[in-house]
């Protein structure tokens, strides 16, 4: 009993064993239950064997980018602080070029003339802003060295042509149009190629190479008003063009460094690809969205007294006042407040520089409402001292700001459309202010005339002017 029972057992344990060794059926649908659990289970654990390890590339950890912090970067620098002079130098002291313009094509009391006179100096401020956008897709295309080249050849020759001008039609293309075109094209490389060198130093570099234009805008309101008195407009519009040669030299010494993002051409295209050409990535940051259409709003009122402001001066204090040396004190504390205000943006973190902005054109507005409330010239001074300062705050950070937004990557498209839809209140500003004025006037005189108080508007006239 016992032995038959243990018998049986065996066989029992045995059959047991066999049917353990024999593969069970499965099914289909279980089966590919199965085969989609390993999947998964894989994919969690990142266990992959086979061709599944050959389909997924295996990325290659590039070393980081060290930027020199020097170097040939001094040369780079000194040669955009040349750049940022020569434009913005020639185009602050346009205010010196409209009054000698006024006399060489009409009479500086024409209203009308004065209105389409100042569209000159809008058109050309405005499409250095204007052309922005395309100037960075052929800054990423081409390199900085070539734009930078290109853009300083094609400036000489609009203000060399603009010499040869004999109306004030052609002015409008050869000085507006040709010359500031090119200016656009030296100039955005200039901000670029900076990132390329400086990292650390970038706010105060920045601010140095700005500082280049407020150098200029002190020295030619002096110079020019002398070239003016001796060769006339023709000759000092040529002399110009010797600036504009110099920057094309300079432009020569734009090597990048950083290295050139993997290209995602297709095999036999000569076409680059769209997404170099429009750089889609840069409008997804929310903070360079708020700060790309946040500035231009701001900044219908910020050419105004670069363009009207001598007039203003001559129609206020006479004709004898000292009109240059607002443009200095403009230029000297814009160059103190792009060094301050540089090495100050070094030292805030991230895009906290925005408010560093922010705070400036709270000062630079108010200052230019109280121009016209200035009866004492030595008012007038201290409102183009605080100007300058700020002005300089303004303009030295904005490069700094573009790389903490968008990285050094996406810099040059970011600036570009910054500068591009600042071109429209750049443009505009001007000529809708001495509309604004003359329209005032009008309506000064049909008051006076309709109360018959003419003679009274005379004589208050005349006592204001010589106070």
């Amino acid at each position: 009993m016992t032995a038959g029972t243990n018998m049986t057992d065996i066989e029992s344990d045995a059959s047991k064993e066999a049917v353990a060794e024999e593969p069970a059926e499965e099914t289909p649908m279980k089966a590919e239950e199965k085969r989609s659990d390993d999947a998964e289970e894989k994919n969690e654990n990142g266990d992959s064997k086979g061709t599944i390890q050959e389909q997924v590339p295996v990325a290659v950890e590039e070393p980081e980018f060290v930027h020199p912090e020097g170097g040939w970067g001094w040369v780079v620098m000194l040669a955009a602080m040349w750049c940022n002079g020569a434009v913005f130098g020639i185009q602050n002291a346009f205010g010196i070029l409209f009054m000698s313009l006024l006399k060489e094509f009409g009479s500086p009391e024409d209203d009308d003339l004065r209105f389409k006179t100042a569209w000159v100096g809008s058109l050309s401020m405005g499409m250095i802003f204007f052309c922005s956008p395309i100037v960075s897709v052929f800054t990423d295309l081409l390199g900085c060295r070539v734009t930078a080249v290109g853009g300083a050849a094609v400036g000489l020759v609009g203000l060399l042509a603009s010499s040869f001008v004999t109306s004030l039609g052609p002015m409008y293309f050869t000085y507006g149009i040709v010359f500031a075109t090119g200016c656009s094209f030296a100039y955005q490389p200039s901000l670029v190629i900076l990132g390329h060198y400086f990292k650390k130093r970038l706010g105060l570099v920045n601010g140095i190479v700005t500082a280049g234009s407020s150098a200029f805008t002190v020295t030619l309101p002096f110079l020019l008003s002398g070239l003016l008195e001796k060769v006339g407009l023709q000759n000092t519009m040529r002399v110009l063009s010797i600036l504009m040669l110099i920057l094309m030299l300079a432009g020569l010494t734009y090597t990048p460094l950083l290295p050139k993002p993997v290209s995602s051409n297709k095999p036999g295209s000569r076409c680059p690809p769209m997404s170099k050409v429009f750089n889609v990535n840069i409008w997804k940051s929310l903070g360079y969205r708020i700060w790309a259409f946040g500035i231009p709003a701001a900044l219908y009122g910020y050419f105004v007294p670069y363009v009207h402001l001598m007039k203003h001066v001559e129609e206020r204090f006479g004709e004898d006042a000292n009109k240059e040396v607002l443009l200095m004190c403009i230029g000297v504390t814009s160059g103190v407040g792009r060094l301050i205000f540089g090495r100050v943006a070094d030292y805030v973190q991230g895009v906290n520089k925005v408010y560093l902005q922010v705070s400036s054109f709270v000062v630079i507005g108010v200052m230019s409402m109280m121009i016209p409330l200035c009866h004492v010239f030595g008012g007038l001074i201290a409102v183009c001292l605080l100007m300058g300062l700020f002005d300089g705050c303004f303009i030295c950070i904005m490069a700094p700001i573009a790389f903490e937004l968008v990285g050094s990557q996406n810099v040059s498209q970011a600036i570009g459309f910054l500068l591009g839809m600042m071109s429209v209140p750049m443009t505009v500003g001007p000529p809708i202010a001495g509309t604004v004025k003359q329209s005032s006037r009008l309506a000064a005189f049909e008051m006076a005339s309709s109360r018959g108080g003419i003679g009274k508007l005379v004589r208050g006239r005349k006592k204001l002017n010589q106070s």
